[in-house]
């Protein structure tokens, strides 16, 4: 595939990555779902005039500061790692890319930090209404901020609304509005920020339920389970619904992650959905006849309903997407990925061949200019000939470019078993995320029931779960995202940039050290993170109640 030093510095680019991109997502979801529960807790606060809920917002937001803090430190390591780790990727698509990075920067960053002084140190300062208004603001600016940086990751799945310039080999924004607005990137948006609010919600049920395991603060733990228990409930039910929609969506653009997601080899229609399973250790090839399950239990037919809207819907596998054939949804036959490969590198030599052409053509440019002075007429014609020929094979290279351009990245593959993700992690990972999202489902299901009913206080078993369950529901979140970056593989950009093609020119050493200078920063702010809110938890909201 690649050299041996080429393949270091690619694992070790992406494992850099995402160590960074896992840190981050530790902070970025409950940053988004405990704001929204505070913005409540004041609201009512502000409604009814009671001191308790004022109280009870402030301690909320204290720990909303603390990991919004944090969350910001590591947001922006990960942003710089574009230029110092993919500086190739960033050139490539650095116009379309770099927008919503931008106005997530200017519009939204800006907003959280104007409003956010606000609503930390202007309780005294300002009327409640005012008050309250920067605190839905500065929730509001966090979610715009989540709302582009997963525009520019959904970009990155399906790559819409752009055109390739071979004059400086740049992909630019054809159309902003197909950018933004592209079904992937809205159920992205709204699924990645459900799932947030699904762990600010179990958090302050969880962390309420400490308070009541050590009997303190008893009023506020109740009062705080209820809003954060139907907050999370409601979250759960948004979450399988745009949940639905990501898998469809997945199917329609990126049937090579479905395939790892559902560990699907050999498609076909009415393909069952795998509820459990265990994949076989021993299948090393996608060709190689072994059976890719040691067992599984399956829903039947389930899965093209989900893929395709049709109980007897066909659903390629991954040795159906690289050896082709079938019929695909417009009618036409799928080509394999040998075919892909081959027209991916017919699009690189046209691209190369362009470049040449264009060379070729200024300096025949540069010559009739040298002619004309010269008044040399047989350096004329030579001239003009030569700028002929150029012009020619500039428009034969831009045809042959634009006819298979959507291959491109096929191009720098050579070994069609590339283009299959990691599928152990990427099916496991998605079934820890679907059984621990039913799970939480479930309890807030529960814990919503026991709350009204005014039996959430004496139920110890309970709480316990609910403590514990805060770090269930991090994992879920972790594992949701596993599934969407390791189920793309190996594309940085899907079908047009490989990650072998999209990283810096950088020893793979240096980003080895840095990996690990990283991983040692990174684990130092969450320990300092955890240990400064297990401070203000124990030292509680402080408030005194009748």
């Amino acid at each position: 595939m690649i050299d041996n030093i080429s393949s270091s510095l690619i694992d070790w680019s992406r494992a850099q990555f995402a160590l960074t991109a896992i840190y981050h997502w530790l902070f970025v979801p409950l940053t988004l779902g405990l704001g929204f529960i505070q913005a409540i807790m004041e609201s009512i606060y502000v409604k009814t005039g009671n001191e308790f809920w004022k109280k009870t917002a402030q301690f909320w937001m204290k720990l909303f500061g603390i990991n919004f803090a944090i969350g910001i430190a590591t947001g922006l390591i990960l942003e710089f790692e574009f230029g110092t780790n993919w500086s190739n990727y960033s050139w490539f698509v650095g116009d379309i890319f770099g927008a919503p990075l931008a106005i997530e920067g200017i519009l939204a960053f800006f907003m959280e930090a104007t409003f956010i002084a606000i609503m930390f140190f202007g309780w005294q300062k300002v009327s409640k209404g005012f008050h309250l208004t920067a605190t839905w603001l500065t929730i509001a600016g966090a979610t715009i901020s989540a709302f582009w940086i997963l525009v520019a990751n959904a970009w990155m799945q399906y790559p819409a609304g752009m055109h390739f310039n071979p004059d400086t080999v740049r992909n630019e924004m054809e159309s902003f509005w197909a950018v933004a607005l592209s079904p992937v990137a809205l159920n992205k948006f709204f699924h990645a920020v459900f799932s947030g609010w699904i762990i600010g919600g179990m958090f302050v049920v969880g962390v309420a339920s400490w308070f009541l395991l050590k009997k303190r603060e008893t009023k506020f733990a109740l009062e705080s389970i209820k809003i954060a228990s139907i907050f999370g409930l409601i979250a759960c039910g948004l979450s399988v619904w745009t949940g639905d929609g990501s898998a469809y969506q997945v199917a329609q653009k990126q049937p090579m992650k479905l395939a790892a997601m559902e560990g699907l080899y050999e498609g076909g229609k009415g393909v069952g959905l795998v509820g459990v399973g265990l994949l076989n250790p021993n299948k090393e090839k996608y060709n190689d006849g072994q059976d890719p399950f040691l067992f599984k239990i399956e829903l039947p037919k389930m899965l093209s309903f989900l893929a395709e809207r049709d109980l007897d819907g066909y659903v390629p596998g991954i040795t159906n997407l690289i050896e082709g054939g079938y019929q695909t949804r417009d009618g036409g036959v799928a080509l394999s990925a040998t075919e892909k490969i081959a027209r991916g590198h017919a699009a690189v030599q046209a691209l190369t061949n362009y470049r040449e052409a264009l060379k070729a053509k200024s300096d025949a440019v540069i010559a009739k200019d040298n002619a004309i002075k010269a008044a040399d007429d047989e350096a004329l014609q030579q001239a003009n000939d030569a700028f002929q020929q150029a012009n020619d094979t500039l428009q034969q290279a831009q045809t042959a470019l634009d006819k298979d351009f959507q291959y491109f990245g096929y191009g720098y593959l050579k070994d069609p078993s590339d283009l299959i993700p990691p599928v152990g992690l990427t099916f496991y990972a998605f079934r820890i995320m679907i059984i621990l999202g039913g799970f939480l489902l479930a309890l807030f299901a529960v814990t919503t029931f026991f709350s009204f009913k005014n039996k959430f206080e004496n139920k110890a078993w309970l709480q316990w779960i609910c403590l514990i369950s805060i770090f269930l529901s991090v994992i879920a979140g972790q594992t949701g995202w596993i599934v969407a970056e390791v189920g793309r593989q190996p594309w940085a950009i899907q079908d047009i940039l490989p990650a072998s093609a999209a990283i810096s020119n950088l020893s793979a050493s240096s980003v080895q050290l840095t990996f690990f200078i990283f991983l040692v920063l990174f684990t130092i702010l969450l320990i300092a993170e955890l240990k400064i809110m297990c401070n203000a938890i124990k030292k509680g909201p402080q408030i005194v109640e009748q």
